[in-house]
């Protein structure tokens, strides 16, 4: 026998079940992303934004289509500088990211992950994450501290 409480027993003690707490979010600052790590919430200013050219569904498979292009749309990608006082890094923005992430506006990005491509770092937001529009922030982006910039090795160390 389980003593959980059940919607009829909390419905007849008169209590309600008490919603789960929210903890408060912790913002860090772009200097301290570390590869491979995720689940950061920053503020960010967006420097500049750029489209990349995708590969429709039909290249790439020797010609034939897979499905048809009216049923698959095609995903549109930028890539985003953003930064704050203590540096820069390029976000990776996915289809309604791109529409938010316009130069000189000041975004939210909660549950933000580190990926790695080409052996630099991308700041990413994926389904699990959400990109929110805010007011102007008052501090200038340190462009010259770009983490996008720095390339990193993958090292395996055998111990003896």
């Amino acid at each position: 026998m389980s003593t959980a409480a059940t919607p009829d027993s909390a419905a007849s003690t008169g209590k309600t079940p008490a919603p789960a707490a929210k903890r408060k979010p912790v913002f860090v600052k772009v200097d301290d992303l570390k590869p491979g790590t995720y689940g950061h919430t920053l503020i960010v200013k967006v420097v500049s934004s750029k489209n990349v050219v995708n590969k429709g569904p039909n290249v790439g498979t020797g010609g034939r289509m897979e499905m048809p292009l009216s049923s698959r749309p095609r995903p549109r990608i930028a890539e985003c500088l953003v930064g704050d006082e203590t540096g820069a890094i390029v976000f990776t923005a996915r289809n309604e990211q791109v529409d938010l992430l316009k130069p000189d506006s000041t975004v939210i990005l909660r549950n933000a992950k580190i990926d790695m491509f080409k052996g630099s770092m991308r700041l990413a937001v994926d389904k699990w994450g959400r990109v929110e529009v805010t007011e102007p922030a008052n501090f200038k982006v340190k462009e010259d501290n770009n983490l996008s910039l720095v390339e990193y090795e993958l090292v395996n160390v055998v111990e003896e």
